[in-house]
């Protein structure tokens, strides 16, 4: 199925904004999880660095040559990313 440019471009700002705020919301999740400091200041770092993350997101997103492809590549992300920092959350507690 092709898109038309603008169902395409709809698309692609539904895959930034949706799957970019999940992507870092798993990447926090994943981060706070993994750095070695008390649990406030690891929320805070990562929540600073959240913004690099959904930046980036969002560039890759509209990087990407079709729609497919960025949603396939941003849903795979979050749950690998976000399945990875829940067990390391739960198993590091």
């Amino acid at each position: 199925m092709t898109l038309s440019y603008s169902g395409r471009i709809f698309s692609l700002v539904l895959a930034a904004t949706l799957g970019g705020y999940l992507l870092t919301s798993a990447v926090m999740i994943l981060i706070a999880a993994i750095l070695p400091l008390s649990r406030a200041d690891a929320v805070i770092t990562s929540a600073l660095l959240s913004f690099a993350v959904y930046t980036a997101a969002v560039i890759w997103i509209f990087a990407v040559k079709n729609a497919k492809r960025a949603w396939i590549g941003m849903i795979g992300a979050t749950v690998i990313i976000g399945g990875l920092g829940l067990l390391l959350t739960e198993w590091l507690r």
